[in-house]
């Protein structure tokens, strides 16, 4: 028996509580271990602020969103004696691993930890599918599912008024939801952090589209797509402990630029944190109940510095510092198949 620790870290994600619930119930009734989770991620580890999980406290928590731990976005080794601090929550606590769930930099802290011999195992979520080593992350297909629901009822208020509308969705350096969610929605550009895009290609696309006859369009943006004669684009100017910059606006400029440009009545719609809310699909349920079960297994077994993941159809182990590496993008050959219905 051994006593272990959960986190959820970064943005919330439908999904979490799946994973929770699958570690503790796996844990408990197979391997007969002890849980406690920690509140608001990190934050928590570095105050040893956790709860007891048991198969009680865990019960009914599939279907809810968000995370019944809370999150932030606090980054341990940005703390001072952050490392010590740690330390010293796992022996207050008496607890032998900790398995963090979360995206790039909860994982990226995890990661340093392993190298100074903390017991983790990791769990990689982001509705941004762009975690490398995994095929798919949950949270992202629900995320998918709210963007192309949006984009179907904007369809139709479009269409009324003839007018085209800028639709932006997140996506910071990887445009997996902009391009499912263009794709599923019957979009006319596509914008992604991949590729920086030219306003005068776009406003010529949207005036050949409207020279058939078709006088509204939809263009869907993910929040980190860039012009090719600008920067990053963005009503905000703060960054978080990461050094990540908050994004958010590129809607409103592109908005301005196409009515400007081509004289079409334009309007935008920026989806925000609709798409982190609410009710995980089925599919996040299912994976992100098969992710807590392996990774209770792993911790388990001793198999630390690990993350689990998708490949294919079946969850494995891949070293952390392999998932870490670099962000996994758009597959351009995808994008491809997205570029065939524009305009």
């Amino acid at each position: 028996m051994a006593r272990i620790g959960l986190l959820t870290g970064g943005g919330d994600c439908p999904g979490l509580n799946a994973v929770i619930r699958a570690v503790v119930r796996k844990g408990i009734n197979t391997h007969g271990h002890e849980f406690v989770g920690f509140r608001y991620g990190w934050a928590g580890v570095l105050a040893a602020d956790a709860m007891d999980l048991t198969n009680e406290s865990t019960s009914g928590i599939l279907h809810r969103g968000g995370t019944i731990l809370g999150t932030s976005r606090t980054n341990v080794f940005k703390e001072e004696g952050g490392l010590e601090r740690v330390r010293a929550s796992l022996k207050k606590l008496r607890l032998d691993a900790l398995i963090p769930i979360g995206g790039e930099d909860t994982l990226g802290v995890a990661g340093r930890l392993a190298e100074e011999g903390v017991n983790v195992v990791g769990v990689p979520k982001t509705i941004d599918n762009d975690l490398a080593g995994t095929d798919f992350t949950f949270g992202f297909q629900t995320a998918v599912q709210i963007a192309t629901d949006a984009i179907d009822r904007l369809h139709t208020t479009a269409e009324s008024h003839n007018r085209v509308i800028v639709v932006e969705v997140m996506g910071r350096h990887a445009g997996w939801i902009a391009a499912y969610s263009g794709l599923a929605g019957g979009a006319d550009v596509v914008l992604v952090p991949e590729r920086p895009f030219d306003i005068d290609e776009v406003c010529e696309r949207l005036r050949r589209r409207h020279a058939r006859g078709r006088n509204f369009s939809i263009v869907v943006v993910a929040e980190g797509a860039t012009p090719k004669d600008g920067g990053l684009l963005s009503e905000f100017h703060e960054t978080d402990a990461f050094g990540h910059a908050r994004l958010g606006g590129i809607a409103i400029r592109l908005e301005r630029e196409i009515e400007e440009r081509t004289g079409f009545e334009a309007r935008m719609t920026i989806l925000g944190h609709v798409q982190r809310g609410g009710t995980p699909c089925a599919y996040d349920r299912v994976l992100g109940s098969r992710f807590g079960v392996e990774a209770i297994d792993a911790a388990t077994d001793g198999d630390f510095g690990k993350m689990v993941a998708l490949r294919g159809t079946d969850i494995v182990r891949v070293p952390l510092a392999e998932a870490l590496a670099e962000p996994k993008l758009l597959d351009p050959r995808f994008f491809e198949t997205v570029e065939v219905f524009f305009g």
